[in-house]
């Protein structure tokens, strides 16, 4: 699905307000956003390339969040951030055993008693001076999953953390659903500012009218 940026720049900006309102909570807890072609991933100030390949079904095509099959997987890591390649940096995925979905968030991750239960995969931390994290899968049965990002900051006592859900063997719809309702719901407003949804209403209104008052002589 394609979007005209010149219809988008005529939005009132209370759309745009809608759209961040209905979006994920990705940004204060770090996750996987489509930037300019490309994914892109955030872990708390750092920032990194993202991308999925399943290379022996699907050639170079790069996934963002869902994936086709279970396949042979690999994650890529590629660090924007200079001070990234001085930390240790690990992976991991779970099993959303809770379904969290796209709403997830790394409080979410905090609460669960036994991670390592529901871990299927985990990249142990390391320094990569290359600037670039590779890891690789091969996924057992289709479902949702979450992907985890945990990087230090290079002289704080802190540490940050991305969560990104996705879904392997096309499981779900992804974010679609969401998307669909936001341009039903744009479509209505923008109709309604120009007068086009009233006059519609009228007419419906009048066509009722008419058929009560044939009922009516009838």
């Amino acid at each position: 699905m394609r979007f005209s940026m010149a219809k988008i720049k005529r939005l009132p900006r209370s759309f745009c307000g809608l759209l961040l309102l209905l979006s994920p909570p990705i940004w204060s807890a770090g996750g996987v956003v489509g930037e300019a072609g490309s994914c892109m991933i955030t872990i708390g100030f750092y920032t990194a390339h993202f991308s999925i390949y399943q290379p022996e079904n699907s050639g170079n095509s790069v996934f963002c969040e869902d994936l086709p099959g279970l396949d042979n997987t690999v994650f890529v890591l590629e660090y924007l951030h200079q001070s990234l390649n001085e930390v240790p940096v690990d992976f991991r995925i779970i099993e959303d055993a809770k379904g969290f979905g796209q709403f997830v968030r790394w409080e979410n991750i905090e609460a669960i008693d036994d991670l390592a239960s529901q871990t299927v995969f985990f990249l142990p931390p390391a320094i990569h001076l290359n600037k670039r994290l590779t890891a690789e899968y091969k996924f057992q049965k289709p479902g949702s999953y979450i992907g985890i990002v945990t990087a230090r900051h290079p002289t704080k006592d802190l540490v940050y953390h991305a969560v990104f859900p996705f879904n392997v063997g096309n499981t779900g719809y992804g974010y679609w659903p969401l998307v669909l309702l936001v341009i039903v719901f744009l479509q209505l407003l923008h109709m309604s500012s120009q007068g086009i949804l009233q006059r519609l209403l009228g007419t419906v209104k009048a066509a009722l009218s008419r058929d009560k008052s044939d009922a009516h002589r009838g």
